[in-house]
Parts: structure tokens; sequence; C-alpha cells
């Protein structure tokens, strides 16, 4: 009878539970993976993929990989992630934390940034900023990047979306070798079809396409 009441008070647990929370997985192919309008992969295909967990509360959790070619330096990608995100009438807000990690990489190159966000309607604005970094040359750099992103629903449930970013401070300096720089995309999406122009002003950059197709798993 104790066994009884038991599975019947976990099931009722974990049914409740189930009933307020998210959990989602994606999937997704590029022709080319960019990280704030840079080629993480040396301009060769990605795949890539998450799980995710959300509740009411606007809490939420999740982790996502990729493919990424930094010659002999790492092969794979592999961040973390958790925030809180509300809608407020017209704005919307979301503040988090995510760790990038390169588990093969040679060396310790893993990096934290912290991050907020403020939506309305269709513009939304993003500052992230570097907290911890694994590697000494970097642990005590700076850098910040702010985004300006825009989007819109034109034709059949096409979207099309506009971004500016603008990377800076001491830690861009050693990347780079340039005190700071933007990157600029345009992109449509449809279908879990994307296609997209990207630049940045960087030395010697072009203007670069790319086509991606993801779609996302309720579990």
């Amino acid at each position: 009878m104790k066994k009884s009441l038991l599975s019947i008070t976990l099931l009722t647990a974990l049914t409740s539970a189930s009933s307020f929370a998210d959990i989602t997985a994606n999937v997704s192919a590029s022709s080319n993976y960019y990280w704030r309008g840079v080629t993480q992969t040396n301009d060769a295909a990605a795949i890539s993929g998450g799980i995710d967990y959300s509740n009411e509360s606007g809490f939420y959790a999740g982790t996502w990989t990729s493919n990424i070619d930094f010659g002999n330096e790492a092969s794979y990608e592999l961040d973390f992630y958790a925030g809180f995100s509300q809608e407020l009438e017209s704005f919307s807000y979301d503040v988090g934390y995510i760790y990038y990690s390169y588990p093969d990489a040679n060396g310790s190159t893993d990096f934290g940034e912290l991050y907020g966000s403020l939506s309305w309607q269709w513009l939304e604005t993003k500052v992230s900023y570097l907290t911890n970094a694994q590697n000494d040359a970097s642990a005590e750099e700076d850098m910040l990047y702010v985004e300006l992103n825009a989007s819109f629903t034109i034709l059949t449930e096409t979207e099309l979306a506009f971004h500016l970013g603008r990377s800076s401070g001491d830690t861009v300096t050693e990347w780079y070798s340039e005190d700071d720089y933007l990157d600029y995309s345009v992109s449509l999406s449809k279908n879990g079809f994307t296609l997209g122009l990207t630049k940045t002003d960087l030395n010697d950059d072009e203007l670069n396409a790319f086509v991606s197709y993801s779609t996302d798993i309720s579990l």
C-alpha cells in the first residue's frame, strides 16, 4: 500500500512538473557557422544541435554544440546557458549567462559572458559582456558586444531580418588586431530554411552568403 501511494505521488509530481515545463531539441545544418560575422568553421559547413528547458516562471537552460575548425586548435564547440525572460505587455526582456567551451582545444580557451536584451515588437537590442576566460592571456581583458536586431513578417510566413553588431575591447584587439569592428547581416527565413548575407568591416573581409535549415523537436 505504501509503495502504491509513493508511486502515485511520484507520478502526480512528474505529471504536474511536465505541465509547467517545456523541453525541446533543435537540429541545424548550415553552409557556414558565423559568430559575430566571423566564420568558425574555416568557411566549411556546420552541423549543430541542442536541448532546451523552460518553464512558466520564465526560467530557461540549455546546451548547444557545433563542429568548428580552428586548425589544430579545436574541432567542436559546446555551450551551456541559463537565463530568465518575461513579456511585459508590448515589451520583453531576457537576461542570462552563457559559457563557451572547446573541450578538445590545445590549452584552455573557454570563456563566459553575461547578456541582457530588451525587445519591443519587431526590434531587439542586446548587450553581451565577457565575465571570465580560461586563457590566462585574456582572463583580465574586456570584451563587449552590442547588437541591434530587427525582424518583419513579409509575404506568407516569411521573415526578413536585419542585424548590426559591434565588438570592442582588449580581447577583440588580441584576436583580430583591431580595436573594434562591426558586423552586419540580412536574411530571409521560411519553413526552417534561411538564406542570408553577412559581412564585417575587418580588413580584407568580403560579403559572404550562407544557407541553413533548422528544425525543433518537442521532447
